[in-house]
């Protein structure tokens, strides 16, 4: 069996793809279990076992330096005017692999035990209650900017301890930063990359000094305290970067999330009908709306040593690109893939990841989404669609420019 298959159905830069990628992967699914994809030089796995399998596998990694040089990986160095990006970038837990990864990850994950996330419900459940009510008071708006932005750069900002004056620029530093994580960017999405990477950086140095000086209650302080002991201490770039990818991560899976999940149900209004009758369904509302729509399509692993899928050797050096929709509506493990079921009990959907790189922030996700699903259905029982969304040309992270609504 080869891997080198011609006309493969994966073209994430085609519109008409990016708006529903699903009938193609259902194709990728039967045609095979790995593809390679010549225009982005990656190894396209799309069934749901082998996602799983590999995210666990150590023969892969997120990164190859801590093993190889980029000359003996076979691989060209990124270019010097976008090292801030990857100075920032490849200091965070996300791209780290043990004993780096689980150092800081140890670290972190403090801030993360499930008793210190429910804490933070009430904050996060009021939050939304108080977003809600001003859509509602304006008759409607855009949930995207109005609730499902500012809801989780709130609940992120306040656990990092970054003052409320300082929070306008997070958003659009993490989309600018964000960009990067595409198939082939641009360089003009490396520069704008670049920029948000130096003036986030620059902003938290200059928080982390105060917060030195004087240390408070949040997660900064903490991880300035960690710093500071002899024992697993934190450099202050793995600080910066760490502090960054929270943000990032915790609130671009949630934003895409809450709106894809929303236009999901306005797309499937016996869906929806039957979630504003019965509250109840919204924990397995929330599981299965990122199922359906996965907010990260794509994520990708280096082979450091070579594997071998269904017969074909991915050798050491390659890309390999963990299709998280795919997997999501594999039919060997969901029951009637492409229908929305906010009932569905076994739902081992891969949207957070698995292994050591399982997404930290998951159960915060989970409150935050439920929190503004059931201010919506609550104070929003009407909530109606206003205009079509137009969707976002980016593939690997899935959203819309908006969703406007009416109540």
């Amino acid at each position: 069996m080869s891997g080198r298959r011609p006309s493969l159905p994966f073209d994430p830069w085609d519109p008409a793809f990016v708006a529903d990628p699903y009938p193609a992967y259902a194709e990728l699914r039967a045609r095979g279990r790995v593809h390679y994809y010549e225009p982005s030089n990656q190894w396209l796995v799309p069934h749901h076992a082998d996602v799983s399998a590999l995210l666990r596998d150590r023969r892969l990694g997120r990164t190859y330096q801590h093993r190889f040089t980029h000359e003996e990986f076979g691989r060209t160095a990124p270019p010097p005017e976008h090292e801030p990006f990857h100075t920032l970038n490849d200091h965070g837990m996300l791209d780290l692999e043990p004993p780096d990864h689980t150092r800081i990850r140890r670290l972190v994950s403090k801030a993360f035990t499930p008793r210190t996330v429910e804490r933070l419900k009430p904050y996060v459940d009021g939050l939304a209650d108080d977003l809600v009510s001003a859509l509602v008071d304006a008759g409607g708006g855009d949930l995207l900017t109005d609730v499902a932005e500012p809801l989780p750069v709130a609940v992120i900002a306040e656990m990092l301890g970054i003052p409320e004056s300082d929070r306008a620029p997070l958003r659009p530093w993490s989309a600018d930063i964000c960009g990067m994580y595409e198939l082939n960017p641009p360089e003009e999405t490396a520069a704008k990359a670049v920029r948000a990477s130096i003036e986030f950086s620059d902003y938290l140095r200059d928080l982390i000094a105060e917060r030195r000086t004087h240390p408070g209650d949040d997660l900064i302080s903490g991880l300035i305290a960690a710093h500071d002991e002899d024992d697993d201490r934190l450099t202050e770039q793995e600080m910066i970067s760490t502090c960054v990818l929270l943000l990032n991560a915790g609130h671009e899976a949630t934003v895409n999330a809450t709106v894809n999940g929303w236009w999901a149900l306005f797309r499937n209004p016996d869906q929806l009908a039957a979630l504003r009758a019965d509250h109840s369904l919204v924990p397995t509302a929330v599981e299965e709306l990122m199922r359906y729509d996965t907010p990260l399509q794509l994520f990708e692993r280096w082979v450091l040593d070579e594997i071998e899928i269904d017969g074909v050797t991915v050798p050491r050096g390659s890309e390999v690109a963990m299709l998280f929709g795919s997997a999501n509506h594999d039919d060997e493990v969901f029951a009637d893939p492409e229908r929305l079921d906010l009932t569905r009990r076994d739902n081992p959907h891969i949207s957070f990841s698995a292994g050591i790189h399982y997404c930290i922030g998951a159960p915060l996700a989970r409150i935050e989404l439920a929190a503004s699903m059931t201010a919506l259905l609550t104070k929003a029982p009407a909530l109606r669609l206003a205009a079509e969304p137009e969707r976002k040309p980016n593939f690997v992270i899935r959203g819309l420019k908006g969703l406007l609504v009416e109540v």
